[in-house]
């Protein structure tokens, strides 16, 4: 997969502040497209090419009677890549226009990401693997390029600003594009597709599941990220969720402020989001998972390989026996530097990036920094859910908070 590029001509290289308010929008979509595999966008392409495309004409009297009906079975949707590992990049973007300046604040022009994963689907379709991408990593920063032709200079710095310098124009393919060129610098993969998704569709997502049960280890309380959370099992809302997913200072609670607790938080969301929605049998039943993300459709931006129906569903469906412990989450081996202000990442990544090259399960991790309380929740490894039952329940009644 490609976006499409055009002549460049320089202008001035920009840089992402660092220190700006946490973000995140794939988190959630990571969050649920990692969960979902490709349900989640096969179910947002559905909704953009159903929605309006009807004109009611009552032509009743031009058809003759029906014949007797005739039952026979739907072939099942083909998974147009059946036997090949695929690479998505998800990012969350904070544009502040529309609803979601409402949801985050209008603090800035531009479009940031503090969210990036790597999402390998394995070639059996047996095994996701989500890594998350430090924002604060150190890292080269191709070249830059938009539509209209111009570009921006090379440069190193935060692996946030990728997604900044591509989204001067508020063109979230542009952001894409950028961000998927330094992806695939540091790493060598090759990116197969991208989505992105902002605040509200994340929101919605969450509320149309009907909320994601958590284990919070302690009251948390953040102005900054919206958040007001007692201690214990509960089930949060889409607001609430995205607060947790966005957080990284807190009046009250145990938040260190660092991006890789934040991550490790971001983790534990996914994971239970992802128990839930299995246990709800999206992947197989169309039209459950087109009402569900229907809300958040304009909310998502892909990749024109992507907005196939045909193409979608059939991804979808080879992935509906998938179980929620295959689903599994990893941070790139990091370490911070020593004024713990920037992140660089560890040589024994290599040995993550040729793993995912060979769809091999990983063996190298990154730490999650998350914190004692956080950790005691994170490293609890529930048995799987069955998809015939409630997982909020069974979620809830794991809680030891």
């Amino acid at each position: 997969m490609t976006v499409e590029q055009q002549p460049e001509a320089s202008v001035a290289p920009s840089h992402a502040h660092r220190g700006s308010p946490s973000r995140l929008w794939t988190w959630a979509a990571c969050a649920i497209a990692g969960a979902a595999g490709f349900g989640l966008v096969y179910a947002n392409t559905v909704v953009g090419q159903v929605d309006g495309a009807f004109t009611p004409i009552d032509n009743s009297q031009l058809i003759s009677d029906a014949p007797e009906p005739t039952t026979s079975e739907s072939p099942d949707p083909e998974d147009l890549n059946d036997g090949e590992s695929l690479n998505i990049l998800l990012m969350g973007s904070d544009a502040r226009d529309g609803e979601n300046g409402k949801i985050g604040g209008k603090v800035a022009d531009g479009m940031r990401n503090d969210t990036t994963i790597i999402m390998h689907i394995s070639a059996d379709r047996s095994r996701v693997d989500l890594v998350s991408i430090p924002r604060d990593a150190q890292v080269e920063i191709p070249k830059c390029k938009y539509f209209d032709g111009s570009s921006i200079p090379a440069t190193s710095g935060d692996f946030n600003i990728s997604f900044s310098n591509g989204g001067r124009h508020g063109n979230a393919a542009e952001a894409a594009a950028c961000t998927i060129n330094t992806v695939q610098k540091m790493s060598g993969l090759t990116i197969d597709h991208w989505a992105v998704v902002d605040f509200s569709g994340f929101e919605d997502m969450i509320d149309a599941i009907g909320g994601v049960p958590m284990c919070i280890p302690e009251r948390i309380v953040s102005k900054k990220a919206k958040v007001d959370l007692k201690a214990g099992p509960q089930v949060l809302n889409g607001k609430e969720a995205l607060g947790i997913a966005r957080m990284r200072t807190a009046e009250v609670g145990d938040v260190s402020g660092s991006d890789l607790q934040r991550i490790a938080r971001q983790h534990q969301l996914l994971r239970q989001t992802a128990r839930v929605i299995l246990s709800k049998n999206l992947l197989t039943d169309a039209g459950e998972l087109t009402l569900f993300l229907k809300s958040a459709a304009s909310a998502m931006t892909m990749d024109p390989d992507l907005a196939s129906t045909k193409y979608l569903l059939g991804l979808a469906f080879s992935l509906r026996n998938i179980a929620p412990s295959s689903i599994n989450f990893y941070t790139v081996p990091w370490k911070l530097t020593d004024d713990y202000l920037d992140v660089i990442i560890l040589k024994s990544a290599g040995t993550m990036w040729k793993e995912l090259k060979a769809d091999k399960p990983l063996t190298k991790v990154g730490n999650d920094d998350a914190g004692d309380a956080w950790e005691e929740v994170i490293d609890k490894s529930p048995e799987p859910v069955p998809t015939d039952t409630d997982a909020t329940e069974s979620i809830l009644s794991e809680c030891t908070a």
